[in-house]
């Protein structure tokens, strides 16, 4: 686990890293790949032509076609985690657990978990949730009601109960969004290890939870399984025996993916999520971990949207300041990358070998992946329960592109020609 101490952080920053760099865009005289190298399972369905065009990029990329590749070129594969690798929220799943137990401590202030946390929503997390409880000490999430509504309904729309924002102000709407934040920052005053174990039970209960059921929070129903995608822990396994270098990237808190993500063969050293700070008692606190040259913040750059594009370039490429917001040259970005949401776009547009896509209906991320520019994005349905065709055209032409100040516009090509919209073929 690589959260870090405000001041291991500080001390952190002055230094530099010499670690060799990943090759994702190597290409190879050699023969081509024999029926020996690594092969995704036949058994396992996916849409259309994807599995073959998944294993063509395997085959041309991996240690088969590449067999001297050395130490820092092996090519790089990066996946979201949350409905990428399994079916459902892990983040929810996690939080849910939380407020069924009474782990969440009050703060002093609600105001004190996130600096766009609106009056109003402090007044109403405060007469929700109460202060008989004093300060640091568990609130009673399993019984009151009204507490776990307004926590959740922050968490699930960034709104209170009554519909009136929860969170105020200027972010960057391309590098965060305060809900996802805010979930970590819940658990402020408790220890890695402690979410740690929350996330554990929480993951096993969801995995022993039968497919398609439901629980409840406060009044909000939401879904109570979580399943790990046969097809995407195949695609990973397969990946690493031919020779890549496989990463996790999600907007969710690093304590709870790295839980999550051993279930794929996947380490904590190859998992990137929020990084929360912890103070000198190795409580974590509200804030967490800058990107591309940004210093600690409450949440103002995470891995989301170009966020995920930051965080993959200084972790895995050593790309320092600045230009870690930037795309890379094509031997310095991930050779596969997957995702399901407009969190995801950006990283995934800037894989060089394929951009798998599962459809969930987003419009930014599906814009992209139905314009396939480049020829190399892979759409699929959902391994389970697959959502019906979206009747109406994505509206890529109008209102396809997350703008950083918020709001929606155009989505352009790297030409800057405008993307049309576009139908729903996958599904």
């Amino acid at each position: 686990m690589r959260i870090r101490s405000v001041l291991a952080l500080s001390l952190a920053a002055a230094a530099t890293l010499a670690a060799p760099v990943p090759a994702t865009a190597a290409t190879s005289a050699n023969p081509a790949p024999s029926a020996h190298c690594p092969q995704l399972s036949k058994d396992l369905p996916w849409y259309g032509a994807n599995r073959a065009r998944l294993q063509q990029v395997i085959d041309a990329r991996g240690s088969c076609a590449n067999p001297h590749l050395g130490r820092g070129q092996r090519p790089v594969a990066a996946f979201d985690w949350d409905n990428t690798v399994t079916k459902n929220d892990i983040t929810d799943a996690t939080l849910s657990w939380a407020l069924a137990h009474d782990k969440i401590l009050r703060p002093k202030s609600w105001r004190d978990t996130s600096k766009w946390l609106t009056e109003e929503a402090d007044r109403a997390l405060t007469s929700a949730c109460g202060t008989s409880v004093p300060v640091g000490s568990p609130l009673p999430t399993s019984t009151n009601t009204r507490c776990t509504d307004e926590i959740w309904e922050m968490r699930e729309k960034g709104s209170l109960m009554n519909g009136h924002p929860g969170f105020a102000g200027d972010w960057n709407h391309r590098r965060t969004v305060p809900q996802y934040a805010w979930v970590p920052q819940l658990f402020t005053g408790r220890t890695v290890a402690e979410l740690s174990e929350y996330a554990e039970r929480a993951r096993a209960e969801a995995l022993a939870a039968p497919a398609g059921s439901t629980r409840t929070v406060g009044t909000h129903t939401i879904p109570g399984y979580a399943r790990y995608y046969p097809q995407q822990r195949d695609l990973i396994r397969t990946l690493q025996r031919a020779g890549f270098e496989v990463y996790i990237v999600s907007a969710g808190s690093e304590p709870v993916t790295e839980v999550w993500s051993r279930g794929v063969g996947i380490d904590a050293d190859h998992t990137i999520a929020i990084r929360s700070l912890t103070d000198r008692r190795g409580r974590i606190t509200p804030w967490s971990e800058g990107c591309g040259g940004t210093r600690p913040s409450m949440g103002e750059e995470i891995p989301y949207i170009d966020g995920k594009r930051c965080w993959i370039n200084q972790d895995i490429y050593r790309v320092r300041g600045k230009a870690a917001w930037k795309q890379q040259p094509a031997p310095r970005r991930i050779a596969v990358g997957g995702g399901d949401a407009d969190t995801d776009v950006t990283f995934v547009a800037d894989a060089t070998g394929a951009h798998l896509v599962l459809n969930r209906n987003k419009d930014e991320i599906m814009c992209r992946a139905y314009d396939d520019e480049d020829g190399r994005w892979l759409v699929n349905p959902m391994f389970i329960e697959p959502l019906p065709r979206r009747t109406a055209p994505y509206p890529c032409s109008t209102a396809g592109d997350n703008l950083p100040g918020g709001g929606k516009g155009p989505l352009h090509r790297a030409d800057g020609s405008v993307v049309p919209d576009q139908q729903d073929t996958a599904f």
